[in-house]
């Protein structure tokens, strides 16, 4: 039988000295580094592209086990685009064969994959198998998997503003139900809960154009190790500090 969320949250929390509350429900991660990675090693930047990938199943098996309900990962971004073609058509590759390969274990450990961001820009056979694994893993009901592909926060809320403006103008929405929950209902996240956590690696202190909505409370964590060397240490670094953290969003709290 399958534990559940808190079965695994509670495991978690002891074996790390925290209480289940201390754990973050939903991580979000900005992988950073693979280029880098590779050129530390004398490697083509592809190379560091494919450890990158196997980091991201080791590192969602870990949020599996770990009872995180929601992990999304920004794996690539619109301005992404502009690097060199190359490049690029290499990752689209990795994406395809990765959609593939991670079916089987998606289904093993009950999770469900989602995507965000746009879907024309994609190519066709990424499309494809995305639409596949997403259909697949849609009855499951542990962890989500957010999938940041061809993804950008700023297209994203104007997204929303087209979508909530054609429902005005039909008649389906009123000037009074457009407030901040009307906006989060038209994100691509809908339904989603908002990241208690949000990673980055590299050692960038920048948060390029991702989830500009939903981290209005996030933790921020950010580490200098590269993409391809985080590991499970990594991660539980990273809860513990977030841990440590007194989350008041924007609030006082006063002593009794």
């Amino acid at each position: 039988m399958e534990k559940s969320f808190e079965e695994k949250l509670k495991k978690t929390a002891e074996r790390l000295g925290l209480t289940p509350e201390q754990v973050p429900r939903h991580i979000a991660i900005i992988m950073d580094g693979n280029g880098r990675w590779a050129q530390k090693k004398g490697l083509p930047r592809p190379e560091g592209h494919r450890q990158g990938g196997k980091t991201v199943e080791k590192i969602a098996q870990y949020c599996v086990d770990f009872g995180i309900e929601s992990l999304t990962l920004y794996s690539f971004s619109i301005e992404n685009w502009e690097r060199p073609k190359a490049e690029v058509n290499g990752l689209m590759n990795l994406y395809t064969q990765y959609l593939i390969r991670i079916r089987p274990t998606l289904m093993k450990n009950n999770v469900k994959l989602i995507h965000l961001g746009r879907l024309a820009q994609l190519p066709p056979a990424v499309k494809t198998e995305l639409a596949k694994t997403i259909e697949i893993t849609a009855g499951n009901t542990g962890m989500i998997l957010a999938l940041a592909l061809n993804y950008g926060s700023r297209t994203e809320i104007a997204d929303a503003a087209k979508k909530i403006a054609q429902e005005y103008k039909s008649g389906k929405l009123h000037l009074k139900d457009i407030d901040e929950q009307c906006v989060s209902r038209h994100l691509y996240t809908a339904g989603l809960a908002e990241p208690d956590l949000l990673i980055r690696t590299a050692n960038e202190m920048r948060v390029s154009n991702f989830l500009l909505w939903q981290i209005s409370y996030s933790e921020f964590y950010v580490t200098k190790t590269l993409w391809p060397d985080f590991r499970k240490a990594a991660l539980e670094k990273a809860i513990l500090a977030y841990a440590k953290r007194n989350r008041r969003f924007g609030t006082i709290k006063m002593s009794p």
